[in-house]
């Protein structure tokens, strides 16, 4: 069976970042960008974070310039921004396309293990938020509207199993 364990991912320097070193936790999958409406969310995923992290939960951000064009910058300035705008320090990984030819294999199970809205797999806008359990299997799919912080018992049932 496949898991978020089996996908590596890419650093915002183009490294490989492999999502097994994540075995055992729990993680929230994010497509961010920086000139959103939800951008402020970055404060509200960041407090989830820094407040679950020692309990084995991690935020993974996936930049993403897909809608609206609203993810321009280079890795520098992404990861320039989120520090100093919203003080993030959980990992900003690589941009990457969420839906269509392009997409990053990891969102492309993402969506196939989690539909959105009327069963619709693809990405409808930045800030669609993933639960990843324990062992590496989706849980629940969250749409751009929901504040982090009304996932809160979402993550901390899956930081139970």
């Amino acid at each position: 069976m496949t898991t978020i364990h089996d996908f590596t991912v890419h650093e915002g320097d183009g490294s490989p970042h492999p999502l097994a070193q994540y075995r055992g936790q729990a993680l929230l999958i994010v497509n961010t960008a920086s000139r959103c409406g939800f951008t402020s969310q970055y404060a509200g995923l960041e407090d989830l974070w820094r407040a679950r992290r020692e309990a084995g939960f991690t935020v993974l951000g996936f930049p993403c310039n897909q809608f609206g064009k609203q993810e321009p910058g280079d890795a520098a300035e992404i990861a320039r921004f989120c520090s100093l705008s919203y003080d993030v320090t959980f990992p900003i990984l690589g941009k990457v396309e969420v839906n269509g030819p392009n997409a990053d294999p990891l969102f492309t199970y993402l969506t196939r293990s989690r539909r959105g809205l009327f069963s619709t797999a693809a990405i409808k806008w930045n800030f669609t938020k993933f639960l990843v359990g324990r062992d590496g299997v989706p849980i629940a799919r969250f749409a751009p509207k929901d504040r982090p912080v009304s996932l809160a018992g979402a993550i901390d049932k899956a930081l139970r199993v």
